[in-house]
């Protein structure tokens, strides 16, 4: 009998406040860079991308294409998209 593979989208997960803050948290805390565009593009995903576009007022293919891996998108565009998602940023000490 063959293996069935299901593909694992993490968007599913992302299904309360709570959980995005603490996955946004964590991706922030181990500071790569493109690992948290891919998160702000999950959690985009799992709010609804076409109310997310509304929301910040880019294009829905617009967003897909700044969060898909690889993409570079603006400062800007990234800090729309997660006030549009209702997360913000805050800045606070490194802990020694």
């Amino acid at each position: 009998m063959k293996p069935v593979i299901t593909e694992f989208d993490l968007a599913a997960l992302l299904d309360s406040e709570e959980a995005i803050s603490e996955y946004l948290s964590q991706v922030l805390a181990e500071g790569d860079i493109d690992e948290l565009i891919r998160a702000v593009g999950h959690v985009a995903k799992a709010r609804g991308m076409a109310q997310i576009a509304r929301d910040s007022g880019l294009g829905r293919a617009s967003l897909y294409k700044a969060f898909a891996p690889g993409a570079k998108p603006r400062f800007d565009t990234v800090v729309k998209v997660m006030r549009a998602m209702g997360v913000e940023l805050a800045a606070h000490p490194l802990r020694a």
